[in-house]
């Protein structure tokens, strides 16, 4: 990877909601109407315009993504993206989850985006092994990074420190310095 792809690379730990960023991903379910873990907290801290919005949005299939504005987020806009639920790696949820990241990523530049966050896609109800998914993410964009030029800035956002853990070591293995 090249020292400009890996420069644009940072990680944190914390509430993705709360990060001043262009663009915020979400790991959403099909129907894009919040539930459980970053998807909930994602609709309740952007308040009843993304719920309208996503209902005329209407359904998203696994692997792919959806834009919206961030409305009372700190981000502009709100990337949801459903990411496969894990069987045992064998039923392709690897090419779904990396199409979560290339299809947001594609979303972000489409939309002129500079800086996005993503969460741990996938590795909460839907119970991809964090490890894995983590290894998925990291391969995603850092092979995106070295053929666009936005975003500018990706943010891993790890909202648990063990998750944090597992990506500092990951982008570490490709010579990102966190």
């Amino acid at each position: 990877m090249s020292t400009a792809a890996r420069q644009r690379i940072q990680l944190v730990t914390g509430d993705i909601t709360k990060l001043s960023v262009a663009a915020i991903v979400t790991a959403a379910n099909e129907a894009l109407v919040g539930g459980h873990g970053v998807d909930g907290a994602v609709h309740r801290a952007a308040g009843p315009g993304l719920f309208a919005e996503c209902r005329d949005i209407g359904y998203c299939p696994e692997g792919e993504a959806r834009i919206t504005k961030g409305h009372l987020l700190p981000a502009k806009y709100i990337i949801h993206t459903v990411g496969p639920v894990w069987e045992d790696g064998r039923h392709g949820e690897e090419r779904l989850l990396r199409s979560c990241y290339t299809n947001s990523l594609q979303l972000a530049e489409a939309h002129g985006i500079s800086t996005i966050a993503f969460p741990c896609i996938a590795t909460g109800a839907h119970e991809y092994p964090a490890e894995e998914a983590c290894r998925v993410a990291v391969a995603a964009v850092a092979n995106w990074l070295e053929s666009h030029e936005l975003p500018n800035e990706v943010v891993f956002c790890c909202y648990e420190e063990s998750d944090a853990t597992l990506y500092r070591e990951r982008l570490s293995e490709i010579g990102v310095a966190i």
